[in-house]
Protein backbone atom coordinates (compact mmCIF):
# COMPACT_ATOMS: atom_id res chain seq x y z
CA UNK A 1 0.00 0.00 0.00
CA UNK A 2 3.02 2.03 0.08
CA UNK A 3 2.19 4.75 -3.13
CA UNK A 4 5.75 4.95 -4.23
CA UNK A 5 6.84 1.28 -4.02
CA UNK A 6 3.14 0.88 -6.15
CA UNK A 7 4.03 3.32 -8.65
CA UNK A 8 7.21 1.69 -9.48
CA UNK A 9 5.79 -1.83 -9.88
CA UNK A 10 2.70 -0.53 -11.92
CA UNK A 11 5.07 1.57 -14.42
CA UNK A 12 7.57 -1.93 -15.20
CA UNK A 13 4.36 -3.62 -15.60
CA UNK A 14 3.11 -1.25 -17.91
CA UNK A 15 6.73 -1.36 -19.96
CA UNK A 16 7.03 -5.18 -19.81
CA UNK A 17 10.64 -4.91 -18.14
CA UNK A 18 10.56 -8.19 -17.27
CA UNK A 19 14.26 -7.87 -16.27
CA UNK A 20 13.85 -5.36 -13.83
CA UNK A 21 10.63 -7.67 -12.36
CA UNK A 22 12.89 -10.92 -12.04
CA UNK A 23 15.31 -8.61 -10.00
CA UNK A 24 12.29 -7.33 -7.64
CA UNK A 25 10.67 -10.81 -7.26
CA UNK A 26 12.78 -13.49 -7.94
CA UNK A 27 13.79 -14.22 -4.65
CA UNK A 28 13.07 -12.67 -0.98
CA UNK A 29 15.72 -11.20 1.24
CA UNK A 30 17.20 -13.68 3.25
CA UNK A 31 17.12 -13.44 6.49
CA UNK A 32 20.29 -14.97 8.68
CA UNK A 33 21.89 -13.98 11.82
CA UNK A 34 22.92 -10.29 10.29
CA UNK A 35 18.71 -10.19 10.58
CA UNK A 36 18.36 -8.31 6.79
CA UNK A 37 20.24 -6.21 4.62
CA UNK A 38 19.35 -4.83 1.17
CA UNK A 39 18.74 -1.64 -1.00
CA UNK A 40 15.49 -0.39 -0.11
CA UNK A 41 13.03 -0.32 -2.88
CA UNK A 42 10.24 -2.13 -4.33
CA UNK A 43 9.59 -5.78 -4.37
CA UNK A 44 10.45 -8.92 -2.01
CA UNK A 45 13.90 -8.28 -2.25
CA UNK A 46 14.65 -4.58 -1.24
CA UNK A 47 13.82 -3.83 2.49
CA UNK A 48 10.51 -2.00 1.90
CA UNK A 49 7.10 -1.74 4.06
CA UNK A 50 5.74 -4.10 2.77
CA UNK A 51 8.89 -6.80 3.35
CA UNK A 52 9.16 -4.69 6.75
CA UNK A 53 6.18 -5.93 8.11
CA UNK A 54 6.58 -9.53 6.52
CA UNK A 55 9.57 -9.93 8.53
CA UNK A 56 8.19 -8.51 11.54
CA UNK A 57 5.17 -10.78 12.24
CA UNK A 58 7.31 -13.96 11.43
CA UNK A 59 9.48 -12.41 14.32
CA UNK A 60 6.46 -11.52 16.59
CA UNK A 61 4.88 -15.36 15.94
CA UNK A 62 8.58 -16.88 16.57
CA UNK A 63 8.57 -15.11 19.66
CA UNK A 64 5.65 -15.69 20.63
CA UNK A 65 6.18 -19.47 20.98
CA UNK A 66 9.61 -18.86 22.47
CA UNK A 67 8.30 -16.74 25.12
CA UNK A 68 4.88 -17.65 27.40
CA UNK A 69 5.52 -13.76 28.94
CA UNK A 70 6.40 -11.82 25.95
CA UNK A 71 3.17 -9.83 26.43
CA UNK A 72 4.39 -8.71 29.54
CA UNK A 73 8.26 -7.62 29.00
CA UNK A 74 7.84 -6.66 25.26
CA UNK A 75 10.52 -5.54 23.02
CA UNK A 76 12.59 -2.82 21.94
CA UNK A 77 12.90 -1.33 18.61
CA UNK A 78 15.56 1.77 17.77
CA UNK A 79 16.37 3.08 14.11
CA UNK A 80 19.22 5.11 12.55
CA UNK A 81 18.97 8.07 10.26
CA UNK A 82 18.44 6.22 6.86
CA UNK A 83 15.86 7.19 4.16
CA UNK A 84 15.24 6.29 0.41
CA UNK A 85 13.63 9.33 -1.46
CA UNK A 86 12.45 7.40 -4.29
CA UNK A 87 10.81 4.20 -2.33
CA UNK A 88 9.95 6.17 0.56
CA UNK A 89 11.77 4.08 2.85
CA UNK A 90 13.19 4.97 5.75
CA UNK A 91 14.72 3.61 8.95
CA UNK A 92 11.97 5.90 11.08
CA UNK A 93 8.99 4.71 9.17
CA UNK A 94 10.30 0.88 9.03
CA UNK A 95 10.66 0.84 12.97
CA UNK A 96 7.02 2.16 13.38
CA UNK A 97 5.68 -0.43 11.09
CA UNK A 98 7.58 -2.81 13.13
CA UNK A 99 5.98 -1.19 16.24
CA UNK A 100 2.74 -1.20 14.96
CA UNK A 101 2.49 -5.16 14.05
CA UNK A 102 3.82 -6.10 17.43
CA UNK A 103 1.21 -3.60 19.48
CA UNK A 104 -1.35 -5.19 17.04
CA UNK A 105 -0.87 -8.53 19.07
CA UNK A 106 -0.90 -7.26 22.06
CA UNK A 107 3.09 -6.71 22.65
CA UNK A 108 4.44 -3.62 24.53
CA UNK A 109 7.20 -1.90 22.79
CA UNK A 110 9.90 0.61 23.72
CA UNK A 111 10.12 2.36 21.00
CA UNK A 112 12.95 5.31 20.69
CA UNK A 113 10.96 8.54 19.88
CA UNK A 114 14.29 10.01 17.93
CA UNK A 115 17.46 8.22 15.92
CA UNK A 116 20.01 6.56 18.36
CA UNK A 117 23.18 4.28 18.07
CA UNK A 118 22.77 0.80 17.88
CA UNK A 119 24.65 -0.34 20.99
CA UNK A 120 21.41 1.00 22.58
CA UNK A 121 19.31 -1.08 21.20
CA UNK A 122 20.96 -4.33 23.13
CA UNK A 123 21.53 -2.25 26.17
CA UNK A 124 18.10 -1.47 26.56
CA UNK A 125 17.00 -5.75 26.25
CA UNK A 126 19.62 -6.10 29.07
CA UNK A 127 18.41 -3.14 31.23
CA UNK A 128 14.85 -3.42 30.86
CA UNK A 129 14.70 -7.38 30.52
CA UNK A 130 13.13 -7.52 27.48
CA UNK A 131 12.39 -10.46 24.98
CA UNK A 132 14.05 -8.73 21.84
CA UNK A 133 15.43 -6.22 20.04
CA UNK A 134 15.17 -4.48 16.49
CA UNK A 135 18.01 -1.71 15.20
CA UNK A 136 16.38 -0.50 11.85
CA UNK A 137 20.14 0.36 10.38
CA UNK A 138 22.36 -0.76 7.67
CA UNK A 139 25.36 0.63 9.80
CA UNK A 140 28.51 1.61 7.51
CA UNK A 141 26.47 0.28 3.85
CA UNK A 142 26.46 2.72 0.48
CA UNK A 143 22.88 5.16 1.08
CA UNK A 144 20.54 3.05 -0.75
CA UNK A 145 20.80 0.05 2.02
CA UNK A 146 19.06 -0.84 4.71
CA UNK A 147 18.65 -2.99 7.33
CA UNK A 148 17.09 -5.10 9.99
CA UNK A 149 19.28 -6.08 13.16
CA UNK A 150 17.69 -8.88 15.86
CA UNK A 151 18.85 -9.11 19.24
CA UNK A 152 17.54 -12.11 21.88
CA UNK A 153 16.81 -11.66 25.01
CA UNK A 154 20.56 -12.01 26.51
CA UNK A 155 21.43 -8.85 24.87
CA UNK A 156 23.34 -10.62 21.98
CA UNK A 157 22.53 -10.59 18.04
CA UNK A 158 20.61 -13.86 17.10
CA UNK A 159 23.08 -16.79 16.41
CA UNK A 160 21.45 -20.12 14.85
CA UNK A 161 19.21 -21.77 14.71
CA UNK A 162 17.17 -18.71 15.62
CA UNK A 163 17.45 -16.88 12.49
CA UNK A 164 16.03 -20.48 10.30
CA UNK A 165 13.11 -20.75 12.69
CA UNK A 166 12.35 -16.24 12.37
CA UNK A 167 13.14 -16.84 8.44
CA UNK A 168 10.57 -20.36 8.40
CA UNK A 169 8.42 -17.59 10.35
CA UNK A 170 8.21 -15.44 7.67
CA UNK A 171 7.62 -17.85 4.95
CA UNK A 172 4.59 -18.49 6.93
CA UNK A 173 3.33 -15.10 7.46
CA UNK A 174 3.30 -12.87 4.71
CA UNK A 175 -0.35 -11.64 4.23
CA UNK A 176 -0.02 -8.59 5.96
CA UNK A 177 -2.81 -8.38 8.86
CA UNK A 178 -5.53 -6.41 9.29
CA UNK A 179 -4.61 -2.41 10.36
CA UNK A 180 -0.84 -3.78 9.43
CA UNK A 181 -0.09 -0.53 7.67
CA UNK A 182 -1.90 2.14 9.44
CA UNK A 183 1.17 2.89 12.07
CA UNK A 184 -0.68 6.04 13.16
CA UNK A 185 -2.62 2.99 15.81
CA UNK A 186 0.53 3.30 17.37
CA UNK A 187 0.18 6.94 18.56
CA UNK A 188 -2.63 6.56 20.88
CA UNK A 189 -1.56 2.67 22.34
CA UNK A 190 -1.31 2.38 25.87
CA UNK A 191 1.58 -0.17 24.99
CA UNK A 192 3.97 1.93 23.45
CA UNK A 193 6.79 3.22 25.69
CA UNK A 194 9.69 5.29 24.73
CA UNK A 195 12.99 4.58 26.72
CA UNK A 196 14.84 7.62 25.08
CA UNK A 197 15.22 9.81 28.00
CA UNK A 198 15.84 6.56 30.63
CA UNK A 199 18.35 4.90 28.54
CA UNK A 200 20.41 8.15 27.64
CA UNK A 201 20.61 8.68 31.55
CA UNK A 202 21.83 5.07 32.44
CA UNK A 203 23.57 3.84 29.43
CA UNK A 204 26.13 6.93 30.32
CA UNK A 205 26.07 5.69 34.16
CA UNK A 206 26.75 2.39 33.05
CA UNK A 207 29.94 3.56 31.01
CA UNK A 208 31.78 5.37 33.63
CA UNK A 209 32.37 2.50 35.33
CA UNK A 210 34.88 1.99 32.57
CA UNK A 211 36.61 5.87 33.57
CA UNK A 212 39.37 5.39 35.94
CA UNK A 213 41.51 8.62 35.48
CA UNK A 214 38.69 11.55 35.78
CA UNK A 215 41.48 13.82 37.07
CA UNK A 216 43.59 13.74 33.82
CA UNK A 217 40.22 13.43 31.36
CA UNK A 218 39.44 17.25 33.46
CA UNK A 219 42.93 19.02 32.81
CA UNK A 220 43.93 17.39 29.93
CA UNK A 221 45.17 19.51 26.90
CA UNK A 222 44.84 17.17 24.11
CA UNK A 223 41.93 18.10 21.95
CA UNK A 224 40.48 15.36 20.12
CA UNK A 225 38.20 16.34 16.27
CA UNK A 226 34.78 13.66 16.43
CA UNK A 227 33.10 13.01 13.03
CA UNK A 228 29.62 10.89 12.97
CA UNK A 229 29.96 10.53 8.99
CA UNK A 230 26.62 12.18 8.61
CA UNK A 231 25.14 9.44 11.09
CA UNK A 232 24.02 9.08 14.40
CA UNK A 233 26.74 9.49 16.55
CA UNK A 234 28.04 13.30 17.52
CA UNK A 235 25.21 13.86 20.22
CA UNK A 236 25.92 10.60 22.06
CA UNK A 237 29.55 10.86 22.04
CA UNK A 238 29.61 14.17 23.17
CA UNK A 239 27.31 13.12 25.87
CA UNK A 240 30.11 10.24 26.72
CA UNK A 241 32.84 13.13 26.77
CA UNK A 242 30.67 14.73 29.78
CA UNK A 243 30.35 11.12 31.19
CA UNK A 244 34.01 10.72 31.49
CA UNK A 245 34.78 14.71 32.24
CA UNK A 246 36.46 15.50 28.93
CA UNK A 247 36.05 18.57 27.14
CA UNK A 248 33.68 17.99 24.55
CA UNK A 249 35.83 16.72 20.90
CA UNK A 250 35.60 19.16 17.70
CA UNK A 251 32.79 17.85 15.99
CA UNK A 252 33.47 18.08 11.53
CA UNK A 253 30.64 20.52 10.93
CA UNK A 254 29.75 19.14 7.90
CA UNK A 255 29.41 15.71 8.68
CA UNK A 256 27.64 16.05 12.23
CA UNK A 257 24.64 16.33 11.35
CA UNK A 258 22.52 13.57 10.24
CA UNK A 259 21.80 12.82 6.45
CA UNK A 260 20.60 9.92 4.70
CA UNK A 261 22.60 10.97 1.39
CA UNK A 262 26.42 10.99 3.07
CA UNK A 263 27.07 14.01 0.79
CA UNK A 264 31.00 14.00 1.74
CA UNK A 265 32.04 10.93 1.67
CA UNK A 266 31.80 8.18 -1.56
CA UNK A 267 31.42 5.09 1.22
CA UNK A 268 30.44 6.34 4.92
CA UNK A 269 32.93 3.98 5.91
CA UNK A 270 35.80 4.74 8.46
CA UNK A 271 37.06 1.40 7.70
CA UNK A 272 37.60 2.51 4.47
CA UNK A 273 40.84 4.47 5.07
CA UNK A 274 41.53 8.01 4.67
CA UNK A 275 39.50 9.32 2.16
CA UNK A 276 36.69 9.57 4.90
CA UNK A 277 39.03 11.69 7.07
CA UNK A 278 39.72 14.19 5.08
CA UNK A 279 37.45 16.73 6.44
CA UNK A 280 38.40 15.20 9.80
CA UNK A 281 42.03 15.98 9.09
CA UNK A 282 41.40 19.61 7.82
CA UNK A 283 39.65 20.29 11.00
CA UNK A 284 41.92 18.88 13.54
CA UNK A 285 44.98 21.13 11.46
CA UNK A 286 42.82 23.90 11.66
CA UNK A 287 42.23 23.43 15.66
CA UNK A 288 45.33 22.01 16.83
CA UNK A 289 43.98 18.36 17.59
CA UNK A 290 46.60 15.49 18.44
CA UNK A 291 43.76 12.53 17.84
CA UNK A 292 40.52 11.89 15.05
CA UNK A 293 37.61 9.79 16.58
CA UNK A 294 35.28 8.73 13.87
CA UNK A 295 32.10 6.06 14.16
CA UNK A 296 30.61 5.08 11.25
CA UNK A 297 27.00 5.91 11.18
CA UNK A 298 25.28 3.59 13.44
CA UNK A 299 28.10 4.30 15.92
CA UNK A 300 28.55 0.83 16.61
CA UNK A 301 32.35 1.56 15.15
CA UNK A 302 35.33 3.42 15.99
CA UNK A 303 38.15 4.17 13.66
CA UNK A 304 41.10 6.49 15.03
CA UNK A 305 43.95 8.93 13.36
CA UNK A 306 46.71 10.12 15.33
CA UNK A 307 49.43 13.22 14.32
CA UNK A 308 53.09 11.60 14.10
CA UNK A 309 55.90 13.84 15.15
CA UNK A 310 56.65 13.91 11.16
CA UNK A 311 53.15 15.88 10.50
CA UNK A 312 51.51 12.88 9.02
CA UNK A 313 48.42 11.10 10.25
CA UNK A 314 48.57 7.43 10.77
CA UNK A 315 45.05 5.75 10.75
CA UNK A 316 45.33 2.66 13.46
CA UNK A 317 43.65 -0.61 12.11
CA UNK A 318 41.21 -2.32 13.92
CA UNK A 319 43.99 -4.80 15.13
CA UNK A 320 46.59 -2.24 16.38
CA UNK A 321 43.05 -0.12 18.18
CA UNK A 322 42.25 -3.83 19.79
CA UNK A 323 46.01 -4.29 20.89
CA UNK A 324 45.72 -0.93 22.80
CA UNK A 325 42.58 -0.83 24.34
CA UNK A 326 43.07 -4.86 25.35
CA UNK A 327 46.32 -3.59 26.86
CA UNK A 328 44.69 -0.49 28.49
CA UNK A 329 41.58 -1.77 29.53
CA UNK A 330 43.37 -5.15 31.60
CA UNK A 331 46.38 -2.70 32.82
CA UNK A 332 42.96 -0.49 34.31
CA UNK A 333 41.59 -3.79 35.88
CA UNK A 334 45.27 -4.73 37.56
CA UNK A 335 45.32 -1.26 39.24
CA UNK A 336 41.69 -1.84 40.72
CA UNK A 337 42.04 -5.25 41.53
CA UNK A 338 44.47 -5.91 43.76
CA UNK A 339 43.88 -9.11 44.57
CA UNK A 340 45.91 -11.17 42.37
CA UNK A 341 43.44 -14.43 42.36
CA UNK A 342 40.36 -12.63 40.66
CA UNK A 343 42.98 -13.25 37.10
CA UNK A 344 41.61 -16.60 36.95
CA UNK A 345 38.36 -15.56 36.14
CA UNK A 346 39.07 -12.84 33.53
CA UNK A 347 38.77 -13.38 29.83
CA UNK A 348 39.10 -11.15 26.88
CA UNK A 349 37.48 -12.29 23.49
CA UNK A 350 38.78 -11.90 19.73
CA UNK A 351 37.34 -13.49 16.09
CA UNK A 352 39.25 -15.55 14.69
CA UNK A 353 40.43 -13.02 11.76
CA UNK A 354 41.10 -10.76 13.83
CA UNK A 355 44.96 -10.34 15.35
CA UNK A 356 46.29 -12.71 18.09
CA UNK A 357 47.82 -9.77 20.15
CA UNK A 358 45.34 -10.40 23.36
CA UNK A 359 46.52 -14.34 22.99
CA UNK A 360 50.07 -12.98 23.93
CA UNK A 361 48.98 -10.27 26.61
CA UNK A 362 46.64 -12.68 28.06
CA UNK A 363 49.09 -16.04 28.23
CA UNK A 364 52.26 -13.22 29.98
CA UNK A 365 49.73 -11.47 32.14
CA UNK A 366 47.90 -14.95 33.34
CA UNK A 367 43.97 -14.12 31.83
CA UNK A 368 42.00 -16.01 30.06
CA UNK A 369 41.91 -14.95 26.15
CA UNK A 370 39.44 -16.93 23.69
CA UNK A 371 38.55 -17.03 20.05
CA UNK A 372 35.50 -17.15 18.57
CA UNK A 373 33.83 -17.25 14.57
CA UNK A 374 33.83 -13.99 13.14
CA UNK A 375 31.28 -11.46 13.94
CA UNK A 376 30.17 -9.55 17.08
CA UNK A 377 27.23 -12.63 17.43
CA UNK A 378 29.32 -14.81 18.73
CA UNK A 379 31.62 -12.64 21.03
CA UNK A 380 28.35 -11.24 22.81
CA UNK A 381 27.06 -14.96 22.88
CA UNK A 382 30.36 -15.96 24.68
CA UNK A 383 30.57 -13.12 26.84
CA UNK A 384 26.64 -13.43 28.21
CA UNK A 385 27.67 -17.38 28.56
CA UNK A 386 30.92 -16.70 30.56
CA UNK A 387 29.50 -13.68 32.76
CA UNK A 388 26.37 -16.07 33.74
CA UNK A 389 29.41 -18.19 35.02
CA UNK A 390 30.17 -15.52 37.07
CA UNK A 391 33.59 -14.59 34.75
CA UNK A 392 34.61 -11.22 34.00
CA UNK A 393 34.53 -10.54 30.64
CA UNK A 394 36.61 -7.59 29.90
CA UNK A 395 36.94 -6.66 26.35
CA UNK A 396 36.34 -7.77 22.91
CA UNK A 397 37.05 -6.95 19.28
CA UNK A 398 37.24 -7.59 15.76
CA UNK A 399 39.48 -6.09 13.19
CA UNK A 400 36.61 -4.15 11.34
CA UNK A 401 37.07 -1.66 13.82
CA UNK A 402 34.56 -3.37 16.52
CA UNK A 403 34.88 -2.63 20.09
CA UNK A 404 33.36 -3.94 22.89
CA UNK A 405 34.94 -2.35 26.12
CA UNK A 406 31.76 -2.14 28.84
CA UNK A 407 29.87 -5.47 29.98
CA UNK A 408 26.52 -3.81 29.92
CA UNK A 409 26.68 -3.64 25.72
CA UNK A 410 27.13 -7.28 24.55
CA UNK A 411 27.65 -6.02 21.39
CA UNK A 412 30.45 -3.46 19.40
CA UNK A 413 29.89 -0.08 20.72
CA UNK A 414 31.62 2.66 19.16
CA UNK A 415 30.19 5.32 21.64
CA UNK A 416 31.90 3.46 25.08
CA UNK A 417 34.90 2.86 22.96
CA UNK A 418 35.35 7.22 21.67
CA UNK A 419 35.35 7.98 25.57
CA UNK A 420 37.47 5.54 26.86
CA UNK A 421 40.53 5.74 23.72
CA UNK A 422 40.17 9.86 24.80
CA UNK A 423 41.21 9.11 28.18
CA UNK A 424 44.01 6.41 27.47
CA UNK A 425 45.35 9.24 25.28
CA UNK A 426 44.78 11.79 28.20
CA UNK A 427 46.57 9.16 30.49
CA UNK A 428 49.63 8.51 28.12
CA UNK A 429 50.11 12.21 27.42
CA UNK A 430 51.09 12.83 30.66
CA UNK A 431 53.71 10.41 30.43
CA UNK A 432 54.62 12.10 27.43
CA UNK A 433 53.53 8.88 25.26
CA UNK A 434 51.81 9.27 21.95
CA UNK A 435 49.31 6.26 20.94
CA UNK A 436 51.56 5.15 18.10
CA UNK A 437 54.68 4.55 20.59
CA UNK A 438 52.42 2.88 23.54
CA UNK A 439 51.64 0.48 20.51
CA UNK A 440 55.02 -0.09 19.44
CA UNK A 441 55.44 -0.41 23.37
CA UNK A 442 52.77 -3.23 23.94
CA UNK A 443 54.28 -5.22 21.20
CA UNK A 444 58.38 -4.84 22.27
CA UNK A 445 56.84 -6.26 25.68
CA UNK A 446 54.22 -9.01 23.77
CA UNK A 447 55.65 -9.89 20.91
CA UNK A 448 54.91 -7.70 16.67
CA UNK A 449 51.90 -8.70 15.53
CA UNK A 450 51.99 -7.33 11.84
CA UNK A 451 48.72 -7.96 10.25
CA UNK A 452 47.74 -6.98 6.89
CA UNK A 453 43.56 -7.64 5.03
CA UNK A 454 42.19 -6.24 2.42
CA UNK A 455 39.28 -7.50 -0.34
CA UNK A 456 38.01 -8.76 -3.72
CA UNK A 457 34.69 -7.13 -5.01
CA UNK A 458 32.76 -9.98 -7.00
CA UNK A 459 28.78 -9.90 -8.10
CA UNK A 460 29.06 -13.53 -9.00
CA UNK A 461 28.41 -16.25 -6.50
CA UNK A 462 29.34 -18.73 -9.05
CA UNK A 463 32.73 -17.48 -8.98
CA UNK A 464 32.90 -17.49 -5.25
CA UNK A 465 32.07 -20.99 -5.15
CA UNK A 466 34.47 -22.02 -7.89
CA UNK A 467 37.89 -20.29 -6.38
CA UNK A 468 36.80 -22.03 -3.07
CA UNK A 469 36.41 -25.17 -4.74
CA UNK A 470 39.47 -24.43 -6.69
CA UNK A 471 41.11 -24.36 -2.96
CA UNK A 472 39.55 -27.78 -1.83
CA UNK A 473 40.74 -29.79 -4.71
CA UNK A 474 44.12 -27.94 -5.84
CA UNK A 475 45.96 -30.79 -6.32
CA UNK A 476 43.59 -33.15 -6.92
CA UNK A 477 40.25 -34.00 -5.74
CA UNK A 478 40.13 -33.30 -2.32
CA UNK A 479 43.30 -32.16 -1.74
CA UNK A 480 44.18 -28.51 -0.21
CA UNK A 481 47.21 -26.34 -1.25
CA UNK A 482 50.67 -27.67 0.16
CA UNK A 483 52.16 -24.31 -0.33
CA UNK A 484 51.45 -20.63 -1.45
CA UNK A 485 54.22 -19.73 -3.98
CA UNK A 486 57.86 -20.12 -1.90
CA UNK A 487 55.48 -20.12 1.54
CA UNK A 488 54.75 -23.47 2.63
CA UNK A 489 51.04 -24.45 3.70
CA UNK A 490 51.41 -26.31 7.65
CA UNK A 491 48.35 -26.34 8.34
CA UNK A 492 44.57 -26.12 6.83
CA UNK A 493 40.89 -25.44 9.03
CA UNK A 494 37.93 -25.14 6.73
CA UNK A 495 34.81 -23.86 8.43
CA UNK A 496 32.96 -24.30 5.62
CA UNK A 497 33.57 -28.37 6.04
CA UNK A 498 34.64 -28.74 9.57
CA UNK A 499 37.85 -29.65 8.53
CA UNK A 500 40.73 -29.10 10.91
CA UNK A 501 44.56 -30.72 9.68
CA UNK A 502 45.46 -29.51 13.51
CA UNK A 503 43.57 -31.74 15.38
CA UNK A 504 43.35 -35.24 16.06
CA UNK A 505 40.57 -36.29 14.47
CA UNK A 506 40.49 -33.56 11.57
CA UNK A 507 37.75 -32.04 13.01
CA UNK A 508 37.57 -28.13 13.95
CA UNK A 509 36.59 -27.06 17.39
CA UNK A 510 34.87 -23.54 16.02
CA UNK A 511 31.36 -24.18 15.14
CA UNK A 512 30.95 -24.89 10.55
CA UNK A 513 28.49 -23.17 8.24
CA UNK A 514 28.07 -24.56 4.97
CA UNK A 515 26.32 -21.62 4.04
CA UNK A 516 29.69 -19.33 4.03
CA UNK A 517 32.92 -19.70 2.37
CA UNK A 518 35.90 -19.62 5.17
CA UNK A 519 39.35 -20.92 4.93
CA UNK A 520 42.37 -20.71 6.93
CA UNK A 521 45.98 -21.52 5.79
CA UNK A 522 48.85 -21.35 8.76
CA UNK A 523 52.58 -21.25 7.20
CA UNK A 524 55.76 -22.93 8.14
CA UNK A 525 57.00 -19.41 8.87
CA UNK A 526 54.43 -18.75 11.76
CA UNK A 527 52.33 -16.67 9.09
CA UNK A 528 48.48 -17.29 9.09
CA UNK A 529 45.75 -16.30 6.34
CA UNK A 530 42.41 -16.54 5.99
CA UNK A 531 40.00 -16.17 3.39
CA UNK A 532 35.82 -15.86 3.81
CA UNK A 533 33.03 -14.45 2.02
CA UNK A 534 31.40 -11.15 3.62
CA UNK A 535 27.59 -11.96 4.77
CA UNK A 536 26.75 -8.67 4.32
CA UNK A 537 28.61 -7.55 0.75
CA UNK A 538 29.51 -8.72 -2.06
CA UNK A 539 32.93 -9.19 -1.06
CA UNK A 540 35.98 -11.92 -0.71
CA UNK A 541 38.06 -10.78 2.20
CA UNK A 542 41.36 -11.62 3.29
CA UNK A 543 42.87 -11.48 6.91
CA UNK A 544 46.93 -12.21 7.30
CA UNK A 545 49.35 -11.95 10.57
CA UNK A 546 52.58 -12.73 11.12
CA UNK A 547 53.64 -13.22 14.70
CA UNK A 548 56.94 -12.93 15.99
CA UNK A 549 57.93 -13.54 19.93
CA UNK A 550 58.89 -10.70 22.20
CA UNK A 551 62.67 -9.72 21.66
CA UNK A 552 62.12 -9.62 17.67
CA UNK A 553 62.37 -5.88 17.04
CA UNK A 554 63.23 -6.55 13.40
CA UNK A 555 59.69 -5.16 12.16
CA UNK A 556 60.65 -4.24 8.42
CA UNK A 557 61.88 -7.54 7.90
CA UNK A 558 58.53 -8.79 9.25
CA UNK A 559 56.51 -6.73 7.23
CA UNK A 560 58.46 -7.80 4.38
CA UNK A 561 57.81 -11.06 5.08
CA UNK A 562 53.87 -10.33 5.00
CA UNK A 563 53.47 -8.47 2.41
CA UNK A 564 55.63 -11.30 0.18
CA UNK A 565 52.66 -13.77 1.82
CA UNK A 566 49.99 -11.39 0.74
CA UNK A 567 50.84 -10.94 -2.63
CA UNK A 568 51.70 -14.97 -3.29
CA UNK A 569 48.29 -15.04 -1.82
CA UNK A 570 46.48 -13.22 -3.97
CA UNK A 571 48.28 -14.22 -7.22
CA UNK A 572 48.48 -18.50 -6.54
CA UNK A 573 44.74 -18.37 -4.34
CA UNK A 574 42.82 -15.77 -5.43
CA UNK A 575 44.12 -15.19 -9.51
CA UNK A 576 41.91 -11.82 -9.60
CA UNK A 577 42.80 -11.64 -12.94
CA UNK A 578 41.48 -15.24 -13.78
CA UNK A 579 38.11 -14.55 -11.81
CA UNK A 580 37.82 -10.92 -12.60
CA UNK A 581 37.60 -9.72 -9.38
CA UNK A 582 38.15 -6.21 -8.32
CA UNK A 583 39.98 -4.55 -5.87
CA UNK A 584 39.30 -2.81 -2.69
CA UNK A 585 40.74 0.89 -3.93
CA UNK A 586 41.61 3.61 -1.49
Amino acid sequence: QNPKTSAIVKQLVAEGNNGELQKYFGSRMEFGTAGLRAAMGAGISHMNDLTIIQTTQGFCRYLEKNFSDLKKRGVVIGFDARAHHSSGGSSKRFARLAANTFISQGVPVYLFSDITPTPFVPYTVTHLKLCAGIMVTASHNPKQDNGYKVYWENGAQIISPHDKGISQAIEENQEPWAQAWDDKLIDSSLLLHDPYATVNKEYFKDIQKQCFHRNINKETNLKFVHTSVHGVGHKFVQLAFKAFDLSPPFAVPEQKDPDPEFPTVKYPNPEEGKGVLTLSFALAEKDGAKIILANDPDADRLAVAEKQESGEWKVFSGNELGALLGWWIFTCWKNHNRDTRAIKDVYMLSSTVSSKILRAIALKEGFHFEETLTGFKWMGNRAKQLMDQGKAVLFAFEEAIGYMCCPAVLDKDGVSAAAITAEMASFLATRNLSLSQQLKAVYDEYGFHITKASYFICHDPKVIQQLFDNLRNFDGKNTYPKSCGRFKVSGIRDLTTGYDSSQPDQKAILPTSKSSQMITFTFANGGVATMRTSGTEPKIKYYSELCAPPGNSDVEQLKKELDELVNALEKHFFQPEKNNLQRKTE
